[in-house]
């Protein structure tokens, strides 16, 4: 069964389980999410359903935008995502973290926090010069090689080297739910997932 919703992390804490186990959970705020477009086969090649979460005023939407939500009778939102859907649903639909249950598993998309520039030994694990004995300096933390010079004379692709870390697209799998309150639209899972406070996650189970 496959069901989508657009959240938003709010941040972490911890939960107690029976046997006493101290839990690190995160806590998300799930939904409610409109229905603003059905895609099927026929018109667009494949089958999806284009959702929307957390309201937004109209007048910092494009009249594009605006046009597609009014056709949608929905409110303007400030993210839209597209998921799977195998239950029946139509334009203007209303979901709500009601579609899950405490216990069950979920997925979780979203865009880790950005890390800047950094060197190997962080974005890549490299160990460094640990011990600088014997007169070597000034090369802690340097790459070494990055490949031989008159053969192949160049850099062979997927090289790991220093760079952007951070800012992309992560899902992290089988993220049990421990808490759901229908009521306030939240959910708590257990784990970390990716992204900073208050930014939006796409949950499927």
């Amino acid at each position: 069964m496959s069901i989508g919703l657009i959240g938003k992390k709010i941040g972490m804490t911890s939960m107690f389980s029976e046997e006493g186990k101290n839990i690190p959970c995160t806590i998300i705020e799930a939904g409610p999410c409109t229905v603003t477009q059905i895609k099927t086969k026929e018109t667009d090649g494949y089958d999806a359903v284009q959702i929307s979460f957390d309201e937004q005023k109209e007048s910092r939407l494009s009249k594009a935008l605006l046009g597609h939500y009014k056709k949608a009778k929905a409110a303007p939102s400030k993210k839209l995502a597209e998921v799977n859907f195998d239950s029946e649903v139509s334009l203007g639909d209303s979901l709500n973290v009601d579609s899950f249950v405490e216990g069950e598993f979920v997925t979780v998309t979203g865009t880790s926090k950005g890390k800047g520039f950094q060197g190997v030994v962080k974005r890549h694990g490299f160990a460094g010069v640990g011990d600088a004995t014997h007169g070597q300096h000034n090369r802690m933390r340097a790459p070494g090689s990055i490949g031989a010079a008159s053969y192949p004379a160049r850099v062979f692709k997927g090289m790991r080297m220093a760079g952007q870390m951070g800012n992309a697209r992560v899902k992290v799998e089988n993220l049990q739910i421990m808490k759901v309150m229908n009521e306030k639209n939240i959910m708590i899972v257990k784990g970390a997932i990716p992204g900073s406070k208050n930014s939006y996650v796409i949950i499927e189970k």
